[in-house]
């Protein structure tokens, strides 16, 4: 899905109580790669892209995205749920790369005990700033077809679909 940076100014917006944005640092690796294991370990995206669906897995492609050339820290952000250090709950993560003329969200996720608030489009937003912030004129991110809570939020936000794209994923039988 797509969606031009220039038909619209993107804004943080005001979190719920109790919620704070956080910005990229080295240091939230291990962070983020946690909030990327509960976001998505029992959602389907963890059939189509296995490494999803193990904390190693989040954490070696955490490390991967953070290192590629065009890894944009004004669009990564951890979104955290609480008062205090030894009370923090990493509930949502954003990662963005720079992709030739594009912006590329990464691995969108929010908790599933954080679902249901509008955290996504939060941490969508802020990501979606961050682009506009570095002068990118277009952003585009990859759906799981099948879920459809998140492709409902991107059309609203104004992505649109511009081509499907079809993997062969193993499907668990219960």
């Amino acid at each position: 899905m797509e969606i031009n940076l220039q038909s619209q100014l993107f804004a943080p917006l005001p979190l719920p109580a109790d919620y704070h944005l956080v910005a990229w640092s080295s240091g939230l690796v291990d962070a983020h790669a946690e909030a990327k294991f509960h976001s998505f370990s029992y959602e389907i995206d963890a059939n189509v892209f296995p490494c999803l669906g193990e904390r190693e897995g989040c954490l070696r492609l955490m490390r991967e995205i953070a290192k590629r050339d065009g890894f944009l820290r004004e669009a990564t952000w951890l979104l955290v749920h609480g008062n205090g250090p030894e009370e923090f709950d990493y509930c949502g993560t954003v990662q963005g790369v720079r992709d030739a003329d594009f912006g590329a969200i990464q691995n969108l996720g929010i908790t599933m005990s954080h679902r249901g608030n509008g955290l996504g489009t939060h941490l969508l937003h802020r990501a979606l700033c961050g682009f506009q912030e570095t002068g990118l004129k277009k952003a585009y991110l990859e759906v799981t077809a099948q879920n459809t809570g998140a492709v409902k939020l991107y059309h609203r936000l104004g992505f649109r679909r511009v081509k499907t794209v079809y993997k062969a994923a193993d499907v668990a039988y219960a």
